[in-house]
């Protein structure tokens, strides 16, 4: 049976599975991780990978590639993961280092990028040659198919959407070097942001963790807004509306027939519909296959990713 090793590293977690060539999930294993750096991350791969093929192992014998989806800046020709972000930054030959080790030819590219192929692959790609994906969760960002094709750019830092302003002005002040920049106010992180700077605006239920690093849940928002919590009504009006800014503006750039919105903030659907509100028609005339939510689990959509990286297709 011809199968394939995804490793989807996110800031917390690492996904490891092997997939057939359909992107079927065959078997997997979650493993928690911790801020690192680049160095430490390969550790952490490389422990995480030992695990399991000690404790899973291979479904029938060694697979035929290794896909491996990384946060930051991936030059995936050369199989280089460049940087986390400007204070992470420690450019490291990860594909090679992974294929040496494991003697299996290895794959390396951006998450936001890898989960854009399991869409083109498993997905709406499937009915659309021009579609953006946009990834909603701790942060934003969007892989953007042309022709078949998805962009990168000269430095492989296309896509990173997050750090556009669209016209919700809180003053919030981004570690890019701008201002209210979409992250700041409709992802995971932005949302405990936002709240943090309005509770004292608006009358709330919303229970707010004392814990360092820990962030308001964005499903209480949700729920909370639902029955009219003042505050979280607030923050749902602003970031359907910073979503719905941020998807005119990048219509207007490479001509999409498909707008695929994927990760955690939009799984249940109530964004979405926010979202939608808000759009101008005239503006999506031409997005005629809509603005919809990808049907890949936002769970595994990065796992199935790495997988078709592996597959070298």
């Amino acid at each position: 049976m011809e199968t394939y090793i995804g490793i989807d590293l996110g800031g917390t977690k690492i996904l490891i599975g092997e997939l057939d060539s359909c992107g079927n999930i065959l078997k997997y294993k979650k493993y928690e991780s911790a801020f690192f750096n680049q160095q430490s991350a390969l550790d952490i791969i490389k422990e995480s990978l030992d695990d399991y093929i000690r404790t899973i192992g291979w479904i029938d014998g060694k697979p035929l590639g290794m896909g491996v989806g990384l946060i930051g800046r991936v030059d995936a020709e050369q199989g280089i993961w460049l940087q986390i972000d400007p204070k992470r930054t420690q450019p490291i030959p990860l594909a090679k280092e992974l294929a040496g080790h494991y003697g299996i030819p290895c794959f390396i590219d951006n998450d936001v990028k890898v989960a854009t192929r399991a869409e083109q692959q498993f997905g709406f790609g499937q009915i659309s040659r021009n579609f953006i994906y946009v990834n909603i969760g701790t942060g934003i960002a969007a892989g953007s198919v042309v022709n078949g094709v998805q962009i990168r750019g000269s430095h492989f830092n296309a896509g990173e959407v997050g750090h556009t302003q669209v016209g919700v002005n809180l003053g919030l002040k981004c570690g890019c070097g701008r201002t209210d920049c979409v992250e700041l106010i409709a992802s995971a992180a932005g949302l405990d942001l936002c709240a943090r700077t309005l509770k004292n605006d608006y009358e709330t239920k919303l229970r707010f963790p004392a814990g360092v690093g820990e962030r308001v849940s964005v499903n209480e928002i949700f729920s909370l807004s639902r029955k009219g919590d003042p505050l979280c009504v607030q923050l749902v009006e602003n970031a359907s509306q910073a979503l719905a800014n941020l998807i005119m503006n990048l219509v207007r750039v490479t001509d999409p027939d498909t707008i695929v919105l994927g990760g955690g903030l939009v799984a249940d659907g109530y964004l979405h519909t926010k979202t939608l509100e808000k759009l101008n028609p005239t503006t999506l005339r031409f997005v005629t296959n809509g603005v919809v939510v990808t049907k890949l689990n936002p769970v595994f959509i990065g796992l199935m990713g790495a997988g078709v990286i592996a597959m070298n297709v």
